[in-house]
């Protein structure tokens, strides 16, 4: 039922695409130049890549659509412009020989190892004594109250779980996404990140060893298992646009991405308890929308005192 009436609540945000697509730009750009600070400042490694990301569409119905993206991109202020062939070859070599019906690209777009940032900000942090790491098993906000002052919830997928341990609804759903990481490429994979809008997938590059393709949304619930039909299509993928491509060894994984219906985060106070906010609700965009969500979160927590 849930599934059900989130889907539901979906399809009657889709009319207001346009106007999220504009917001979720507009904070991707504000989040891009916090994390540059961030990386920057505290001099954390994480396989940092300033490369950009090229789109590309394979049709007229999909350029035209890219051509009225842009326009909402540039007004949130994304800088991202269309390329002619040569131009892409010159950026990405790997996609020489590959022709597409249009391709735009972004150059301000950036990729890291997420998993190696949060460890080395956490050690960053644990060193400076600015957190205390707690381990529990089970965790009930009515419980935790009497201990913290405020308690931010960013749980991913289990913040719905989390929410109504004080009697609160929030709209997620687990959207499951799989990944395969092409370990050891070689000399002919991308390092450009890329976008195919027909088949939804995007790739990253994660240091010299690592190719990241990224694709495919499931509705299945907390279910974690790989499926091999779900996973095959993005190897297929990356084959036949990189048939020189070492493809000895592949990892493929899961996850479940906290998803509303809007597609926007949740950062607001809880309508039950004035002692509980929400950071969460990212789907597919966590690292993305991260850095902006926390500071406009901090920001408002900072105003109670």
């Amino acid at each position: 039922l849930e599934k059900f009436a989130w889907l539901i609540s979906f399809m009657k945000n889709i009319k207001y695409k346009d106007e999220i697509t504009y917001e979720i730009c507009r904070m991707a750009c504000e989040s891009v130049k916090l994390y540059h600070k961030i990386a920057t400042h505290d001099k954390i490694e994480f396989n940092l890549l300033n490369k950009g990301i090229i789109h590309f569409y394979n049709n007229k119905k999909q350029t035209e659509n890219a051509i009225k993206a842009n326009k909402i991109y540039t007004k949130a202020g994304l800088n991202r412009y269309r390329i002619t062939h040569d131009e892409c070859y010159s950026i990405e070599p790997s996609l020489k020989n590959q022709k597409f019906d249009s391709i735009f690209y972004t150059p301000s777009d950036k990729t890291g190892d997420i998993h190696k940032f949060c460890n080395n900000i956490t050690k960053l942090l644990l060193k400076h004594k600015k957190i205390r790491l707690i381990k529990k098993e089970v965790i009930d906000l009515k419980e935790e109250l009497k201990e913290y002052d405020n308690i931010v919830v960013c749980a991913g997928v289990n913040s719905r779980k989390l929410a109504k341990t004080i009697g609160e609804k929030l709209p997620i759903y687990p959207v499951k996404g799989y990944s395969i990481t092409v370990n050891r490429p070689g000399v002919n994979a991308p390092w450009v990140s890329l976008l195919d809008d027909e088949k939804k997938i995007v790739t990253s590059r994660l240091g010299n060893n690592r190719l990241r393709i990224a694709g495919s949304a499931e509705f299945n619930n907390l279910n974690l298992d790989i499926i091999q039909n779900r996973v095959r299509p993005l190897i297929n993928w990356c084959i036949k646009l990189f048939p020189a491509i070492n493809t000895n060894d592949i990892k493929p994984w899961a996850g479940l991405r906290p998803m509303t219906p809007n597609m926007l985060p949740i950062t607001r106070l809880s309508a039950i308890n004035d002692k509980v906010w929400f950071n969460t609700g990212h789907g597919h965009l966590g690292w993305t929308l991260g850095a902006i969500t926390a500071k406009k979160i901090a920001e408002k927590i900072s105003r109670q005192f």
